[in-house]
Order: structure tokens, then sequence, then C-alpha cells
């Protein structure tokens, strides 16, 4: 009895000290909200928001952020373009980012967080993918998911409609597998665990108004385009070609890089039905991919909130920070490419655009993806393919940027000799969701396509020109004064430029002297001289053919209208100098379509303009930025290419409108080949 009577005197301890240190747990909780997602993969976004809004604004860190991003915009070369775009973006970029941080540095914030929000909605206002404010902290340290990524539909009417995309619980089933129950049981009523029959329902309202009141509410905060129907577009389901395979994008409706929304009401018409459902699912946030984990506050601060190796720029000449470079840097994360060796992409030029969506590890389904065999000279984010008819020829590129540049170029013109051989006399290349990359292989696959003439030799892409800033000036005149630069490594080094006339400057040649004093909307601003080619022949990685392996009128370029940057560089040039055709899939009827956006003309950020600071010993001017205290990241345009048929302005303002708008079928909708075949029958045939 007696020991019976201890075991259960034990029995009742244990079970108040497991009910005490739940206890104890949950006020710890409370208390910090950031310990309750600590450690955990799934959580909802209101856990989410309870943990970041919990980090007041630093007075120190937020006038730092500050002092980066406005001496950084020093460098950018539109911010007074994009102070009042001309058409046809008047309406769509109108920002006066210098009166906005002005702005943002008075205003008082009720978290750091909400200091965050109000920062990158400014510089995503510009709708310059180029030019943004990422801040590790928050963006993508958990990504919010919905299982039903949307598609705008046509049907055989010509009517257009929202609807579920038709493979929405394929793509969820695979890439969810571990919340997908918790889904199926938030559904209400009858359509508890019925999540499937969900896919391809045609939209009715969501948040009880019309679907297209929350297209264009995410086109305005989207962000990286300036063509409104391309922002449109970015909140549905498309492809990419990626580096390992085909990536299924979920579109801002079903992926968000911050915990903006909790749930979604929507009311649907399920195949086969004549009566709607009304429903509402809860977002999830699922741990980001690159974050770094933690249990509390303070770890989840010092492990993703702070600057890390690579955040800021180092001293080139100081053999230590050389040595400790890291292979893969912050920014690399956010950039719309293949991961690209830091070295390499100091001595190849880029032009990338970053976005604080990751780029999709989500897998296009098999059933989706092409079953056409690659042919000769594919290789990670370029795949040729030989359409059945037997003379159409298929580059799908998802990046302009590869691991190995050589490699990746020679890919380019093996895979297109190849495509020659097997008999295609016409050819498609399809962009879709390309980001950029290295601005040679822009012009290296325009010039071997169309062989050599006036338009690709010696120049196959856009002159540029520079910012010319007093900082700037001073970096130029630094590596001329002291030799700062003997291995080509810093952007103003002179031996990198040529002149207009495309003839090398000296290396005593302060190439922004004098400066070209202009006034753009009211405001005086000042740019360099005109910059020549960069390419040939040192940045070709061979010698091309003497002769066009493709009549460019028998090329169409196929994108969603997310192609910027280098992809924007090789479709205005061949679209407006050679004529290959365009085309725009699945926009809205209404609304005109840009084949491309955000052209610039090469894309840095501070870590690379800290490192010319640094580099040239002037990381002490009043001019210069401090070294960022959080593991942020600005991105500028530090080139701007000017027009092709108006040369006196830059090609970023003028109109690239697609040939041809292609609807979107159930049969066409996120299936490459069968768009790649309707493109044929409607254009090339």
């Amino acid at each position: 009895m007696a020991g019976s009577f201890l075991a259960r005197l034990l029995a009742g301890l244990l079970v108040l000290s497991a009910s005490s240190l739940a206890q104890a747990v949950s006020k710890a909780q409370k208390a910090d909200p950031c310990a309750a997602i600590g450690g955990r993969k799934w959580v909802s976004p209101q856990e989410v928001r309870a943990c970041f809004q919990s980090a007041q604004v630093d007075q120190t860190i937020k006038s730092n952020i500050l002092n980066v991003i406005n001496n950084t915009l020093a460098f950018h070369t539109s911010v007074n373009y994009e102070f009042q775009a001309p058409e046809p973006f008047t309406a769509d970029v109108h920002e006066d980012l210098l009166g906005d941080l002005a702005r943002i540095q008075s205003q008082k914030y009720p978290s750091d967080y909400e200091l965050h929000v109000d920062l990158s909605r400014t510089l995503k206002r510009l709708n310059d993918g180029h030019c943004v404010w990422i801040n590790s902290c928050y963006v993508r340290l958990f990504v919010n998911y919905l299982p039903i990524p949307l598609t705008l539909l046509t049907d055989s009417n010509g009517d257009q409609n929202v609807h579920i995309a038709p493979e929405a619980f394929t793509v969820a089933s695979a890439e969810f597998p571990d919340q997908i129950d918790f889904w199926q049981n938030a559904l209400p009523g009858n359509l508890k665990g019925k999540l499937e029959t969900l896919s391809g329902a045609k939209v009715i309202s969501i948040n009880g108004k019309g679907p297209f009141d929350a297209v264009n509410a995410n086109a305005l905060i989207t962000g990286s385009f300036q063509g409104f129907g391309t922002r449109q577009n970015a909140f549905f389901s498309s492809y990419q070609r990626g580096a390992s395979g085909w990536n299924y994008i979920m579109g801002n409706f079903a992926q968000q890089s911050l915990p903006l929304s909790d749930k979604v009401k929507l009311e649907v018409l399920r195949d086969g039905r004549t009566q709607s459902d009304i429903f509402t699912i809860p977002y999830r946030s699922r741990f980001g991919p690159a974050s770094r984990n933690f249990t509390d506050s303070a770890s989840w601060r010092a492990n993703n909130c702070v600057a890390v190796r690579g955040t800021n720029g180092i001293d080139i000449h100081d053999s230590s920070a050389m040595r400790n470079q890291p292979s893969f840097t912050p920014l690399m994360t956010f950039q719309q490419q293949p991961p690209v060796d830091p070295q390499l992409a100091r001595k190849q030029p880029l032009n990338v655009i970053l976005d604080a969506s990751p780029l999709s590890d989500v897998i296009l389904p098999p059933v989706l993806q092409p079953s056409l065999t690659p042919i000769n000279g594919s290789r990670s984010v370029a795949q040729f393919y030989m359409l059945k008819d037997g003379k159409t020829g298929v580059l799908a590129l998802g990046s302009f940027s590869d691991t190995v540049f050589e490699d990746f170029l020679n890919g380019m013109l093996q895979g297109l000799l190849s495509l020659k051989s097997l008999g295609a006399t016409q050819l498609i290349v399809d962009v879709s969701n390309n980001g950029g990359g290295f601005i040679c292989a822009a012009h290296w696959l325009h010039r071997i396509i169309t062989g050599p003439k006036a338009t690709t030799v010696p120049q196959a892409g856009l002159d540029t020109e520079a910012r010319d800033g007093p900082l700037a000036r001073l970096i130029v005149q630094q590596i001329i004064n002291t030799n700062a630069d003997p291995n080509l490594e810093l952007l103003y080094n002179p031996l990198q430029w040529r002149n207009a006339d495309n003839v090398f400057f000296t290396a005593d040649t302060n190439w922004l002297i004098p400066p070209v004093e202009l006034t753009i909307n009211g405001r005086r601003d000042a740019f360099s001289q005109k910059l020549g080619q960069e390419c040939q022949p040192e940045g070709f990685p061979s010698t091309p053919p003497d002769i066009a392996l493709f009549d460019p009128k028998k090329v169409a370029i196929v994108s969603n209208g997310r192609c910027a940057s280098s992809c924007s560089l090789f479709s205005i040039t061949m679209a407006k100098e050679e004529g290959a055709k365009t085309v725009f899939l699945g926009g809205k009827k209404d609304i005109p379509q840009q084949y491309c956006g955000t052209v610039g003309g090469q894309s840095t950020d501070f870590s690379t303009i800290d490192t010319e600071i640094k580099s040239t010993k002037l990381k002490d001017n009043p001019l210069a930025p401090p070294d960022l205290l959080v593991n942020g990241i600005q991105g500028i345009t530090w080139r701007l290419g000017f027009g092709i048929n108006d040369p006196t302005t830059p090609e970023e303002w003028q109109d690239h409108p697609a040939d041809v708008n292609l609807p979107l079928t159930r049969e066409l909708v996120n299936n490459p080949v069968a768009i790649w075949e309707e493109v044929t029958a409607r254009l090339l045939s």
C-alpha cells in the first residue's frame, strides 16, 4: 500500500511538473512570440507576424539602412526618370523616391516590420526589378503558401475568367505532402477532404469582390516590371526552365514572401457543377530554405538579421578579405538566375533582376513537362528541342546565366547548329520568367542567330550611359592615380569600357569627365558619355559563325512578359532590329501587353559599389555609404541602355507591345510543348 501511495504521489508530482513546465513554456512563448515558431517548419502567418512585430525600431539601424540606400541611389541611373516616367508608363511609374525616403526617416512605426514593409513597397513602386530593397530578416524567412494557384483561362467563346489552375492539386500534393491534410481538413462542409475537386474551378469572387480586384491590387505592390499587364500576370501560375529541371511558379496569389494574408474567402464554380461553393482557406507559412534556424527572438535576429560576409563590399587589395570571400552571397539568393560565382560576376557584366520571391524549386508536373528529347547543346537553363513538324526548333531559355560562362555560350551555338542539322528552318525562343544574366550571353545569342551585319557587329546590344555623380568621378580618378585595379576587377576602370566609337578608353582617361548634364523631370542630373559595346570579341568564348543560323523573321520569342534585364536586351534587339515576332502568354485581352520589361543596361548592388569605394580608399568620403548593419541588399541599375528607335532616350521607357497575346486555354496553360505548337501554327507556318 505504501509503495502504491508513493507511486501515485510521484506520478502526481510528475503530472504537476509537466503541467507547470507546459504553462511556463506557454507563458514564455507569449512573452516572446518568436519562441513559438522557432524550429518549426509550418506555422500560421499570424504567428510569423507576431514574431516580426515584436521587434521595435532601432533608430541607429534605421538611420544606417536609410543612409546606405540614399547614398547607393547616387549610382542608380533612373531615380529622376522614375519620378515621372514618360508614356506609355506615365501611369505606372511615378515615385518620388528621395521624397519618400525623407518621409520614412521622420515617420514613427509600431515595429521594425512595418518599417521594412514601407521601405520595401516604396522601392517596389519604381516597378524596376533592379532597384529594390530586401532585408533577409523578414523576406522569405517564412514563405506563405496556398494549395490553389490561379490562372487566367480563355474559353471557346473567347471569354476570359480566373480559374484555380487545372494542375493545382497535382502541384500541391507533390510540393506540400506534409501539409495537404491540414488544407483538406480546413475546407468546410461537403468540400472537406475534397481539395482535388477545386482544380480547374472558375473563380467567381475573391474576398467578396471580383477576381480582378485582387489581381489589380497585387499589381500595385508586386513591383519589378513597368507594364501593368505583366504585373497582373505575376498573380497567376506559370512555368520556367530551371538549372536542374522544369519549375512551376506558384504566382503571387498562392505564394507570398511575407506573411501578408492569413486566409482567403473564395466563391468558385467547380467543374461539372451548376451551383457555386463558398469557402475560406488559410494560408500556411513554411520556413524558408535559405533561412537560418532560431529558437527565440534573440537568435532569430542574430542568425538572420545581422550583416554577414557578402553583405558589404571588400577591398580587393586586402588579401585576407579576398581569401575569405563567400562562394554564396546574400545577393545570389535573390537574383533571378542560377548562382554565379562572385569572381565570375566581376569578370562578366550582369544584368539581372532581384526578386523577393525565390527562384522556384516547385516542380512542373511531369505530365506538363516536355516529353521531347533534348538535343545536343542542351545544358542547365538552356534546353533545345525539335518539334514533331520537323522544321521548328525550340530553345527553352530560363536564364541568361549559367555556372560556366564559356560552356553556356558554346552550348547555345552547339544547340542551334544541332537544330539546323536536323532540318529546323524556324525557331522559338521561350524566355518565360527569364530574369536576365550575362550581358554578353544576350549579345552572343543575337549574333549567332542573325549572323554578322550592321545590327550585330560590333554592337549586338544597346549603347549605355552610367550615372555621373561626384563620388563616381572620384572612384575613376583614384583608379587612374593609384593603379588601384591592375587585374581589371572594378566596374569603373577605364580599361573596361569603350567610347561611342567602340574604341577602348586609355588607362589615364577619366571617362566620367566632363559629365553630360541633363534636366530630367525638372531635376538636374548628370550622366557619362555614351559607352559602346562591351562584348566583342573579348566577351565571346569563340568565333561566331560567319552566316545567319536562322532567318530572324522566322524566329518567335515567347514569354509571359516576365523577361527582364539581359532577356530584355536580347528580345528588344531581335524584335526591333531584326523583325523577330513576340508572343505574350495569357494576358488580359483589354490590357496592352509588353513582351519584356525592366531593360536597364547593367545592374549591380550596394555590396559591389562598396567594393569599388573600399578598393579606391574612399570609404571615409562623406558621400560614401557606411557598411550595412543588417543582412540587406540594395539593388540598382548601374548603366542605362539607350533606345533603338529613339537613341536619345532610354529604351527602358519605350514601348514594347507584343505582336500576339496568346490566350491560355485548359489545353495550353503551363504546357510548354502545347504552347510552342500553337505559336508555330499561328505565326511560323
